[in-house]
């Protein structure tokens, strides 16, 4: 795939890209593409990419990485960025038009990575709140780096009430939950999804994630992964090299259900869970300290 500038127009050549690199059919379903569920890749819109033009290089890292859906998901009351569902789907369906118009083989699809927050459902009720894909079904939840909210169970329930399932956003990156993953069985039994950032596996965040990521792979504790991608440096998308690591350690089949679950995610089908398994804190403590 080459990428050249003319006229201030992106143009693709999908034949001959230098770092084109072949994809492990024992990894990942090559005739219809990764779906990644989780990206920031919206320009000026939080922590992602500045402009359009920064934009326009996660796509082509996207692409590359044999992905051809992605859901942009901004963040949103965070306590530095307000994203309204209003102004992503007008994002979204602007950078849509703009990759349809330049033949780029990539299909965007809206939705929201909501910061777990008091007010959460006058939100809901003002239409501020965007499911994925806008489907009233499914909502990107995060959580705040180091503690775990005490109305989080709470915050759960209502929205199954509600009709709404919530995704936990890379739990494996929050310290609380390091050493009380507990408390991941406990929001998995209530009904909520897990989805694990594709960094966490690969070791880009370090040894000790990598490690508990593999537990809640062990122990039915995920049910998604997706890259998480700010920019094509530091936070790039490691989705592929993901699922051949959940290759090797898991077999087939389970890569097979992770992207099951995405393509379920895409369509607003139910996604398939396995009856979860506790993980006992001190054998993690025990192993994320060595």
């Amino acid at each position: 795939m080459v990428w050249c500038k003319k006229e201030e127009r992106i143009i693709i050549n999908m034949a001959h890209h230098p770092n084109k690199r072949p994809l492990k059919s024992s990894a990942i379903r090559e005739m219809n593409g990764l779906i990644d569920t989780h990206n920031h890749i919206l320009p000026s819109i939080d922590d992602g990419p500045k402009n359009l033009s920064q934009s326009l290089e996660m796509v082509q890292d996207a692409i590359n990485s044999g992905i051809t859906h992605v859901f942009a998901t901004p963040h949103h009351r965070n306590g530095q960025y307000v994203n309204s569902k209003k102004h992503i789907l007008l994002l979204v369906q602007e950078l849509n038009s703009y990759l349809n118009r330049e033949n780029i083989p990539l299909y965007i699809h809206a939705g929201q990575e909501v910061r777990i927050h008091l007010d959460i459902f006058s939100s809901i009720e003002e239409d501020e709140i965007l499911t994925m894909n806008d489907g009233g079904k499914y909502l990107l939840l995060e959580l705040p780096p180091i503690d775990l909210p005490r109305n989080t169970q709470a915050v759960v329930y209502e929205l199954l009430l509600r009709g709404i399932v919530p995704i936990i956003v890379h739990p494996e990156r929050n310290t609380f939950l390091q050493h009380n993953p507990e408390k991941i069985f406990d929001l998995v039994q209530e009904g909520a999804l897990i989805q694990l950032t594709a960094g966490s596996i690969t070791g880009a965040f370090g040894k000790k994630i990598r490690i508990f990521s593999e537990k809640l792979l062990q122990h039915q504790l995920a049910h998604l992964v997706a890259s998480d991608a700010h920019n094509c440096t530091k936070r790039g998308f490691l989705l592929r090299e993901a699922y051949e690591m959940i290759t090797e350690s898991f077999g087939f089949e389970r890569t097979l259900s992770l992207q099951a679950n995405a393509e379920a995610l895409l369509s607003g089908k139910p996604i398939l869970t396995a009856p979860p398994v506790p993980i006992k804190r001190g054998i993690l403590s025990f192993m994320i300290s060595r």
